[in-house]
């Protein structure tokens, strides 16, 4: 999985706008790795995060996808 993928995977996830989804992970580092991904989109623009958490097994995320105008 890449940004790209994560982006899909939250499209996939949402209902309307919003977007609550859970991504397996495999190690630490994954978590790390999902984590920067997703403050990478925010910077971009494209999603609001409300809640992200870190399981033993998954990352939960939970926020806004926005519409940007192109």
């Amino acid at each position: 999985m890449n940004k790209v993928g994560l982006l899909k995977n939250l499209r996939n996830a949402s209902r309307g706008n919003l977007f609550s989804t859970e991504i397996p992970k495999a190690t630490k580092e994954d978590g790390k790795i999902i984590e920067e991904w997703v403050g990478e989109l925010e910077k971009e623009g494209k999603i609001k995060l409300r809640e992200c958490v870190q399981r033993e097994y998954s990352v939960y995320l939970h926020g806004i996808i926005k519409y940007a105008r192109d």
